[in-house]
């Protein structure tokens, strides 16, 4: 039995960030990449011959109303009609609220589990078994798997569910539940969805898998995206293995300054890693964010935000890639402060304030917001309201003005 298990395609979902990029070809291959991602999903379940594609939850982006994203969803799945190749769908957090799947009708092959109660799903010809459960209503807070049908002697039996799995803080908590629960129903494999990371969440005999999403949204969401690749028998141990299936590929480039002696140094560093990260991807384009952090006496060289900036887009243009966003991070060493030591208390001080005091920052922050503050907000640019956002860019501010300091007196 060959599975392809996917969760999370979020199609047509706003991709943030892109306004950074303007009207360049790579803003508009972006803009279509979740159904580009969703076309390679189909082709690989065809190529690699799989017996059935599994998708565990939110394949649409909340109330997203445009019925053209549902069309394209259902051309895709009649693509796999055609070839004789189920589909099972459970519901995510962000289909329940969708007035699409509430709407469209899915081809003969589609199977959608209930939203009421734990279904389950037999194929006897293909020798599969699939149980699960979508939601009803996005807020979905009780664990669902303990009233998940036992296996069926026999048959490969699959699960299915759109969980964040308790102690992962990093996502909205949906449909909680433990590693032991998921084991415990000993499933030859359990497919979820919700978490956009790959990864095992039970190993051994009953193994249980985030697919990850099949395209990154926004630079957080980096490295590479797709699906898995599931080959099981009955009873026997699941091989899984991933499936590249992005379109673009955002990456974090991150260079401690130490060690470096000079700007032209550090902008060499940045050069070898965007190399290597341009041709990992290829021949995927690449968007990324350089953060130059640490301490040396490169940071009196890149205290010009300008400077450097346009100095990384033309490295970034030549390794092939997009430069996105530039953080500068980095501060000089401690021995290369030889100003007045109680003129780079004050600094620090004055920084360590203003990053502990939100209501002072709006304040200061508050004429530039009503001047500029939506157009930010809308450019994806920065939000003057964002009291984390403010608090690091004080942080920032400090180390600038210490490494010019640094730059000054050494000159």
């Amino acid at each position: 039995m060959r599975l392809v298990h996917a969760a999370d395609l979020h199609l047509d979902s706003p991709l943030r960030g892109l306004s950074r990029l303007g009207d360049t070809e790579l803003a508009g291959t972006l803009r279509s990449a979740t159904r580009r991602a969703c076309e390679n999903l189909v082709d690989a379940v065809v190529d690699h011959r799989a017996d059935a594609l599994v998708l565990a939850g939110d394949v649409y982006d909340g109330d997203w109303k445009d019925y053209a994203t549902g069309a394209f969803f259902v051309r895709q799945l009649a693509r796999l009609h055609d070839e004789g190749i189920p589909v099972f769908l459970i519901n995510g957090n962000h289909d329940a609220e969708s007035e699409i799947t509430r709407s469209l009708r899915l081809p003969p092959n589609t199977h959608r589990l209930s939203v009421d109660a734990p279904e389950t799903k037999v194929l006897d010809d293909a020798g599969l078994a699939v149980h699960g459960q979508g939601f009803a209503r996005r807020a979905v807070v009780e664990n669902l798997v303990p009233a998940y049908p036992d296996r069926i002697p026999g048959l490969v039996n699959v699960g299915m569910l759109h969980t964040s799995v308790q102690g992962d803080d990093r996502h909205d908590t949906y449909a909680p539940c433990r590693p032991e629960d998921l084991s415990g129903c000993g499933y030859e494999y359990f497919a979820l969805g919700h978490v956009h990371e790959q990864r095992e969440v039970c190993g051994g005999a009953h193994p249980a898998w985030f697919s990850g999403n099949l395209q990154g949204r926004h630079p957080q969401e980096r490295g590479a995206k797709g699906a898995l690749l599931v080959d099981v028998e009955p009873g026997g141990r699941a091989q899984v293995d991933p499936l590249v299936l992005d379109v673009a590929r955002w990456e974090l480039v991150e260079i401690d300054i130490a060690g470096y002696s000079g700007a032209d140094e550090v902008f060499e560093a940045v050069a070898g890693e965007l190399r290597e990260r341009c041709a990992a991807a290829a021949p995927r384009a690449v968007v990324a964010q350089v953060t130059l952090t640490g301490a040396g006496p490169a940071a009196a060289e890149l205290t010009d935000v300008a400077k450097v900036r346009t100095e990384l887009e033309l490295i970034a243009e030549q390794s092939g890639a997009v430069l996105e966003k530039v953080r500068l991070r980095a501060r000089p060493p401690a021995e290369a402060l030889a100003v007045d030591p109680e003129l780079v208390a004050a600094v620090s001080a004055s920084a360590t304030g203003l990053a502990e005091d939100p209501e002072r920052v709006r304040e200061l922050a508050g004429p530039l917001d009503r001047e500029v503050g939506r157009r930010l907000r809308e450019a994806g640019l920065l939000d003057l309201r964002d009291d984390e956002r403010l608090a690091a860019l004080a942080r920032t501010a400090e180390q600038q003005l210490l490494a010019r300091m640094a730059g000054t007196e050494r000159r």
